[in-house]
């Protein structure tokens, strides 16, 4: 069946029924973006406490190898460290995270006296910051990339309805017209 074909009636439902699974799917995600980055800007950005890591003496990595994740893992199994993560994130050319870490993590630093580790925990602020950042496991991360394309489907989707509904249409050009000032008179100005 060709778009043509359907009245625009029958797409307003399709459209504002897509529309409400999609926010309904999507609502967890932007209570955590809300809640994480509201708290963040009132100034609870949140806590991590770090536990030291005893490592060998002789412990080195090249944080710039390229296998540098095969590295870390052979230097945590050799000093019998059992810690599960997914992938290395380098912090400039002397820290590195094993993400996620949103969850417990291992940061490791390179220091004039050696490479030195600290068991990371975030708090709950902390941890929600993370998965707001994008650090979270892959799978969250996978996750998140639907979200946002779904939040622009939703977008997209809601604006076309107000558009096709005679009687919202005037209100959703006047929203979409006053939104669009505030955007840029803020980002020009910011």
């Amino acid at each position: 069946m060709a778009l043509s074909a359907i009245s625009p009636l029958k797409l307003r439902q399709i459209l504002v029924t897509l529309h409400l699974l999609f926010a309904g799917f999507m609502a967890p995600a932007f209570l955590l973006v809300a809640v994480s980055g509201g708290l963040y800007l009132l100034g609870n950005k949140g806590q991590t406490t770090a536990q030291v890591i005893e490592l060998p003496a002789a412990a080195s990595l090249d944080f710039k190898s390229k296998t540098l994740e095969a590295d870390v893992r052979t230097l945590l199994a050799d000093a019998g460290i059992k810690h599960r993560f997914e992938y290395v994130k380098t912090r400039g050319d002397d820290k590195i995270h094993l993400r996620p870490t949103s969850r417990r993590y291992i940061e490791m630093t390179q220091t004039q006296s050696g490479l030195k580790a600290a068991m990371m925990t975030p708090n709950l602020q902390a941890a929600m910051m993370e998965l707001h950042s994008g650090h979270g496991p892959k799978i969250f991360k996978l996750y998140q990339k639907f979200v946002a394309f779904s939040l622009l489907a939703v977008i997209l989707g809601g604006l076309l309805v107000g558009l096709l509904a005679r009687a919202y249409r005037r209100k959703t050009i006047a929203a979409l017209t006053f939104g669009t000032v505030v955007f840029w008179v803020l980002a020009l100005f910011a």
